[in-house]
């Protein structure tokens, strides 16, 4: 039997305790964003909610392209290097964004832009964050490190929603992206120290790009199990893009008050995730795929309730079910794919996996906009409520995703 005591020893390994901070004041200012961006934008003369979708395809977009290439730069170099370039470039991003509201100066072109720069930031980001795990936390305790930085991070959503709304309510959207772009330089900095030994994947310098994208490939493709998952969030996330960056907000401003309203929403979401990382450390289901695949139909709940106008607090307490729902699918998930893929490989299939998930996510965003005009928020937002429960109940029919099991555990001393 394991305890929450042994699962907190990770937290006094240096290497871990820098990871974590790192990746807790990052996930601080990405908390930041989607309140600012959102209403940021939509507070500029003239903009609509097709404004806002050209902002955010603008950024999905690149992020989407470059995440292959993501995932070969964090398998051929230093993991926490790609990582700490990552962060920087970030920051000079939101700066950039946040410049541009403080002087009034704001073409579209730019905005996309700079929104542009920080989708290549985030594709060299998330695979080598997913690759770095495994190379600090021991592999015994794999869920438990993914856990605890789920933990940070959702601690993190928590706090920059509220203080990410207050801040856009209080004195506007240009002071909440310029606080996102200083903590992803503090971020950064942290990952400077964070100095890990080259590990063997290096062997791999001769090889081409589209060789390593080869054999990233032929690792993902054979396991039904991963290729199914990641099928079924290129479906939910399509829909929940256009629900969360665009419709969600644009009914809020109608409807519902405005920035607060949304920053409810947000907040709950993150609340949950915080309920979800202590059922993560303690779940372990011996079919962790088919258990994580379920979770994820719950979270279909907000965007059917604001559909159907129910009141805010119901539409608050079902995301909260959302915040636990996925906060357990991400650390089974990431949990498995440590486990189940090479670590040589980690980067590149997490690249592919982080790729097909997000890859039609642009094109719910740029359908977001003009929907919602032609029909309505509402009728768009019931409709991505049906999308997320069917494509989640056809994933979990899968044979892979039932029938994968995880390893028996290891028996440990008691502390």
């Amino acid at each position: 039997m394991h305890s929450y005591r042994q699962d907190l020893r990770l937290l006094r390994d240096r290497r871990f305790a820098l990871l974590l901070t790192a990746r807790t004041i990052s996930m601080l200012g990405s908390s930041f964003a989607p309140v600012a961006l959102a209403f940021g934008i939509l507070d500029l003369p003239g903009a609509t909610s097709k404004t806002l979708s050209v902002v955010l395809t603008a950024e999905a977009l690149p992020m989407v392209l470059f995440m292959l290439v993501g995932g070969v730069i964090a398998d051929r170099f230093p993991r926490h290097r790609v990582m700490m370039i990552g962060e920087w470039t970030n920051a000079l991003a939101f700066l950039a964004l946040a410049a541009m509201l403080f002087t009034g100066w704001t073409p579209l072109p730019a905005l996309a832009t700079a929104a542009a720069v920080s989708g290549i930031a985030i594709a060299l980001l998330f695979p080598a964050l997913q690759g770095i795990i495994p190379e600090v936390v021991p592999p015994d305790r794999l869920q438990a490190g993914n856990a605890l930085l789920g933990l940070g991070a959702n601690s993190s959503r928590i706090a920059g929603a509220v203080l990410g709304g207050a801040t856009v309510t209080l004195v506007g959207g240009a002071w909440a992206l310029a606080a996102s772009g200083l903590l992803f330089a503090v971020a950064g900095v942290c990952i400077s120290l964070l100095r890990l030994i080259p590990a063997e994947r290096s062997s791999a310098k001769g090889h081409s790009v589209v060789k390593d994208l080869r054999e990233g490939w032929r690792e993902f493709a054979s396991r039904q199990w991963l290729w199914v998952v990641v099928g079924q969030f290129a479906i939910m996330i399509m829909a929940m893009q256009a629900a969360h960056g665009v419709l969600g907000p644009s009914l809020a401003k109608q409807e519902l008050g405005g920035a607060p309203a949304w920053t409810a929403v947000l907040t709950g979401e993150a609340v949950g995730t915080i309920v979800g990382v202590a059922v993560a450390l303690r779940l372990r289901p011996r079919r962790p795929i088919f258990v994580a695949t379920l979770l994820t139909i719950p979270t279909a709940l907000p965007y059917l309730l604001l559909g159907l106008s129910a009141p805010l607090w119901s539409v608050v307490a079902a995301a909260v079910v959302l915040g636990i729902c996925f906060d357990v699918f991400g650390v089974l998930w990431q949990t498995t794919m440590q486990r189940e893929i090479p670590a040589e490989a980690l980067s590149r299939v997490s690249s592919y996996d982080a790729l097909g998930s997000l890859m039609f996510g642009p094109i719910g965003l740029m359908l977001a906009g003009p929907v919602a005009v032609a029909i309505g928020p509402k009728p768009a937002l019931i409709g991505c409520a049906v999308i997320v429960v069917a494509i989640s109940v056809i994933a979990a029919l899968a044979p892979g995703v039932r029938h994968l099991k995880a390893p028996e555990p290891l028996a440990s001393p008691r502390s």
